[in-house]
């Protein structure tokens, strides 16, 4: 029994983890290294992620500054950034890029939001289908007769407990990232 348990909190633990990384990547109008995390660049023939390839640092608070390892990596960077969904222009002086992150509006951070909340309702989505593996699991044990109907009983209720510990996290992650994107 324990080990379904400790599994079911480690998948959860797993689906917070994508879940944080997902929100990461959404920008806020701040400078946020990480929404460079999924723009990749043809380096000699292999998709790499720009992370890999140049140093990214935040400057001012709106501000981040991309500097190649390889300086003839400049223009190709640029040209993935420009072909994101970022919409970001960013400025090339030679050596580094400057993207800027503008203002968001009203209306745009509102979309944002909404997404954020779709995100997290899929999370969660994901969480209940880790507790209905566990759930189905606990079942197969009883079936097999190696635990009783009180086991059974027992287990089903820890899997609700965890299940909604989880929950009750996805939701505060999905407030503080609403707060993030409504903060001017």
């Amino acid at each position: 029994m324990k080990e379904v348990l400790d599994n079911t909190k480690e998948r959860m633990n797993k689906c917070i983890n994508a879940l944080e990384s997902e929100l990461a990547s959404i920008r806020a109008g701040r400078a946020n290294p990480a929404v460079l995390d999924k723009i990749t660049v043809d380096y000699y023939g292999a998709p790499t992620p720009i992370n890999q390839m140049a140093s990214i640092s935040v400057s001012e608070a709106r501000i981040l500054v991309v500097q190649p390892y390889d300086a003839s990596q400049l223009k190709p960077i640029e040209k993935a950034v420009q072909a994101s969904d970022l919409g970001i222009n960013p400025a090339n002086d030679g050596r580094v890029l400057r993207i800027t992150f503008p203002q968001l509006t009203e209306d745009r951070r509102k979309e944002l939001c909404k997404q954020v909340s779709k995100i997290c309702e899929e999370s969660k989505v994901a969480v209940r289908n880790v507790r209905r593996d566990a759930m189905d699991k606990i079942k197969a044990k009883k079936k097999a007769n190696e635990i009783t109907e009180d086991d059974v009983k027992e287990g089903e209720k820890d899997v609700q407990k965890i299940t909604d510990k989880f929950i009750e996290r996805i939701d505060k992650i999905g407030e503080e990232k609403d707060k993030e994107i409504m903060a001017i």
